[in-house]
């Protein structure tokens, strides 16, 4: 009976629009009343929550983010990408998915990667005779890889969430091979829809598409080498024993400032509390859903939901293939109604000690639940890239659905392979063991 309650009462909720965290706040506050549970320990857990040094990644990776987001460096990315791939079929929506590649390993955010370079290349695309809808679905499904390539926020919150120990520095690397899987699988469609609808090759620096003329790939390499270099000190420090993951975000808010205001010299004051404010922001409300879904986590295990989870997915089947086939559709599901982070938070510390049992790896299974969840930021009711991408072109969401239908299948059959292929997630993490 308490599941059925619990379930109906977040689902009203979340019908009336009720944030995440409070959602998960009320749903644990009425159910520790109702055992007897004096609220004061609901408190307790919230700040015990948040009592943790891995938790400190989070702000200074959401802050070295938008510093390099305020400094300029899309521009740069889209220059060096643009020297790549401009000159192909469909190059520019080739240019859109490889920038978005560059800035998602360097923000950390999908949302934040699909407005930086969307901003540039919507319009651009446009300009060259792209149908608006088109050059929108491209950059709302390329937004995704800000959350797949690292560093990643989602994969930290994973980390820190699973209820199972696992390595935060071991979900990057297990992110690179699958976040270039989904950034060719786009590429690919973005230049098979080209070829079809007569997409021609971009011509660099044509009047009216507000790109500077075409650089020379050295020249664009030069200036984009140094945020380029942004994951590598990440990588290159946690794996080379110089610093933890916590230190790298730190180092990386360092490198940014640096880069922005002594390098580039494109931070300003005014651009730099901007960055402090947005930072601020983000970090606050990740941080209240983190604490919130630690006493709905506690809730839970306390009335075995977990327990009861477990057993439900192996009365189905026992079958490793088929749990992850289950899990795939629930995810993509639940991703089309709740934001990425709030998601990880909710279902990692009830699915994956199903997984692990189950015999996958958590690394595996983090992969996978960050992959579907980052589908679901391309899909209605509360895809947070498409309301992004769309408010750039000025289009409504159901404007661009037909659009999107390629990369939609572009990213379902990405997402079997990394499913289903788990030496593509586990490779990168053995080798450097």
């Amino acid at each position: 009976m308490f599941p059925v309650a619990l379930t109906a009462s977040m689902l009203v909720f979340f019908t009336c629009a009720v944030p995440i965290a409070i959602t998960l706040g009320m749903v644990s506050a009425m159910t520790m009343y109702g055992s007897g549970i004096p609220l004061q320990a609901m408190i307790q857990r919230m700040f015990a929550a948040l009592d943790s040094f891995p938790l400190t990644a989070i702000p200074f990776f959401i802050l070295a983010g938008a510093l390099m987001e305020v400094s300029g460096i899309s521009t740069r990315l889209v220059n060096f990408a643009q020297s790549l791939v401009g000159r192909a079929t469909g190059g520019l929506g080739l240019v859109a998915v490889l920038s978005a590649m560059f800035f998602a390993a360097i923000s950390g955010s999908s949302a934040a990667t699909t407005a930086a370079i969307g901003g540039i290349l919507i319009p651009a695309m446009a300009a060259r005779g792209y149908s608006r809808p088109f050059a929108t679905s491209v950059q709302a499904s390329s937004g995704e890889l800000g959350v797949i390539i690292p560093p990643s926020i989602p994969m930290i919150i994973f980390a820190l969430t699973a209820g199972v120990p696992v390595s935060i520095g071991d979900l990057f690397l297990a992110g690179i091979l699958p976040g270039l899987l989904v950034a060719g699988g786009l590429m690919l469609t973005v230049y098979l829809v080209s070829k079809r609808k007569g997409y021609g090759r971009a011509k660099p620096g044509a009047a009216g598409d507000g790109l500077s003329p075409q650089p020379g790939v050295w020249e664009s390499f030069k200036a984009a080498i140094l945020p380029l270099m942004l994951p590598v000190l990440i990588l290159g420090g946690i794996y080379g024993g110089i610093f933890t993951p916590t230190e790298a975000a730190a180092a990386a808010v360092c490198f940014a400032l640096i880069i922005g205001v002594v390098v580039f010299r494109t931070i300003t004051v005014e651009k730099l509390l901007t960055a402090l404010r947005s930072s601020l922001l983000n970090t606050v409300v990740i941080l209240l859903i983190i604490s919130a879904a630690s006493v709905f986590g506690w809730v839970l295990t306390a009335n075995r939901i977990p327990e009861l989870i477990s057993q439900v997915f192996v009365s189905i089947s026992d079958n490793p293939l088929v749990f992850l086939l289950l899990i795939n559709l629930l995810l993509l599901l639940v991703g089309m109604f709740l934001e990425t982070g709030a998601a990880i938070t909710v279902l990692a510390p009830i699915l994956t000690p199903v997984a692990l049992k189950m015999g996958i790896d958590p690394i595996h299974f983090g992969i996978v639940m960050i992959v579907n969840l980052a589908v679901g930021m391309t899909t209605p009711p509360v895809g947070v890239n498409l309301f992004v991408a769309c408010q750039i072109a000025g289009l409504r969401i159901e404007h661009i659905i037909r659009s999107m239908l390629p990369f939609y299948l572009s990213l379902l059959i990405c997402l079997a392979i990394i499913t289903y292929v788990p030496g593509l997630t586990l490779w990168l993490p053995q080798l450097f063991k």
